[in-house]
């Protein structure tokens, strides 16, 4: 308990720091580098050992079928449940829906300035002073009414309000167009609306590729470049076969198995070590992405007025993660909720630092199998298989995400494609593992599913850092849960198996 209030602590203060003093704070965030990095660091060789060691000692080939498709079953169910409590709520709620095409404009950021008198020179326009009231960041583009012409907003961190320059203009079929940049023209009329985020560009997929993507990586061409880039999904592949092996050769490798199990401890004892400094890097992390955000100053005004979206976001991970899994494992296996997830809060808290579950993985593994007292076998095979593809969270918020930007488009979605978000974000964060820059190639793959506007991802990449906290919190916790519940019904099938030993033989007629 020392241990969970000195990290409770720490993120208190560290959002002081980020949200009132960023500059002293940005000073500080190498230190939640460092923990991250000592985290990452043990993924790999934690997540080899122990799925080696959790196959390797099930005692038959039957039992890690039975207990694989167990596990699958529940990640499965638990993540359909998600989208479907994510896209009840935003239904509900509507936190995209608006009076008018004006109010809906305002909704995304946006500004149509009909009377207005631009002032352009090449790649740089020039609106009157005091035309608008708030800073358009690269998250925007620029439509000059009168001329039909296009461009996104440069990023520039020094950029004065009604001054702007352009990454490039097109006209309205999308083709590039230069202009002259000596003497400034003048025109009439601008309309300011959300563009493809700059790290969007260039992304394509559907699920269908999702899963062709996510099947192909499950054989590298190198395991060690897997391992370099943690990699994780194929490395649990290769894992769960090699102690598959060694569980079929039986005694001749027991030798190794011991060797392994030895290993596996020892990597263990490097995550007590490394959590001694967990409330120092949690704090320095939590301070230095604020910071990062812009501190309070920045990142609260964004968040208000994101506030209805991010609201419906968190109260869909709050009665998934305090209502209907706390359900699930008290129908499942009888254990107090408050006890087990007291028991797993250090993990939690990491979880929402580094918004990584794979970073995440040696904490849940500790908290899984020391304070839940769940058996190794099992928290070893179901934990790192998790927090590579049971993203319960982060399915939620791409389904609540996509109904979003619907709504703030005013696009009426038919219950055709409602049910096909359903489909597409289940698959999505399923497979979001295997793809880099996952959460936001599987949100385009959801949104191309029923043909929104990539533009609206670019509304939420402001907030995304803090909900990707959140959403990370409720997707190892899913996994702590399925834990539990796999090795009940596990020991389940064993009290029936020595009870069905021990019977007397039947008498002979």
């Amino acid at each position: 308990m020392a241990l969970l209030f000195q990290i409770a602590i720490a993120i208190v203060l560290g959002v002081l720091l980020g949200g009132l003093v960023p500059v002293a704070a940005e000073n500080v965030a190498f230190l939640g580098d460092v923990f991250l990095r000592a985290l990452l660091m043990l993924v790999v060789p934690l997540v080899m050992t122990s799925m080696i060691v959790g196959v390797g000692n099930l005692g038959d080939a039957g039992q890690m079928g039975r207990l694989g498709r167990r596990t699958a079953i529940y990640y499965v169910v638990t993540t359909a449940i998600a989208v479907f409590l994510g896209l009840v709520l935003v239904n509900v709620i509507q936190p995209g829906v608006a009076a008018t095409p004006e109010a809906q404009l305002e909704l995304r950021g946006g500004a149509r300035l009909g009377t207005v008198t631009y002032a352009i020179a090449g790649d740089t326009l020039t609106l009157p002073e005091g035309t608008l009231t708030r800073d358009y960041d690269d998250r925007y583009g620029i439509e000059l009414l009168d001329r039909g012409l296009k461009g996104t907003i440069a990023k520039d961190e020094e950029r004065d309000p009604n001054r702007f320059e352009i990454t490039e203009w097109r006209d309205r079929d999308g083709n590039p167009v230069t202009l002259d940049g000596t003497a400034p023209q003048q025109g009439q009329g601008i309309l300011v609306d959300l563009a493809i985020a700059g790290r969007m560009r260039d992304k394509s997929g559907s699920a269908w590729e999702t899963i062709q993507q996510v099947i192909t990586g499950l054989v590298p061409r190198n395991i060690f470049d897997s391992m370099a880039n943690n990699d994780v999904l194929p490395l649990i592949v290769l894992s769960i076969t090699f102690g598959a092996i060694l569980l079929k050769l039986g005694a001749p490798a027991q030798p190794l198995m011991r060797s392994f199990n030895v290993l596996n401890d020892a990597i263990l004892a490097l995550v007590h070590l490394v959590m001694k400094l967990a409330p120092v890097g949690i704090g320095a992390l939590v301070a230095g992405r604020l910071a990062e955000a812009g501190g309070f100053a920045g990142f609260l005004p964004e968040l208000l007025r994101m506030g209805k979206f991010a609201g419906t976001t968190i109260l869909g991970l709050a009665i998934h993660g305090l209502i209907i899994l706390p359900g699930i494992l008290v129908l499942f296996t009888g254990r107090s909720p408050l006890a087990y997830g007291t028991n797993f809060l250090p993990a939690l808290m990491t979880a929402f630092s580094t918004s990584s579950s794979s970073a995440t993985l040696p904490v849940s593994l500790e908290c899984t199998i020391e304070k839940n007292h769940i058996s190794p076998k099992v928290a070893d095979f179901v934990l790192p298989l998790g927090a590579t593809v049971n993203m319960d969270g982060t399915a939620l918020y791409e389904a609540v995400s996509a109904i979003f930007i619907a709504q703030v488009y005013g696009v009426e979605l038919t219950f055709v494609q409602m049910v096909i978000v359903f489909l597409t974000a289940t698959i999505a964060a399923i497979g979001a593992a295997g793809i880099p820059e996952a959460g936001l190639v599987t949100m385009a793959i959801v949104l191309r599913a029923v043909g929104l506007p990539l533009e609206g991802i670019s509304l939420l990449l402001l907030v995304d850092w803090f909900l990707d906290r959140c959403r990370t919190t409720v997707n190892i916790w899913g996994d702590a849960v399925g834990a539990a519940i796999v090795e009940n019904l596990e020991q389940q099938d064993e009290q029936k198996r020595d009870a069905n030993t021990t019977e007397p033989p039947p008498e002979l007629a």
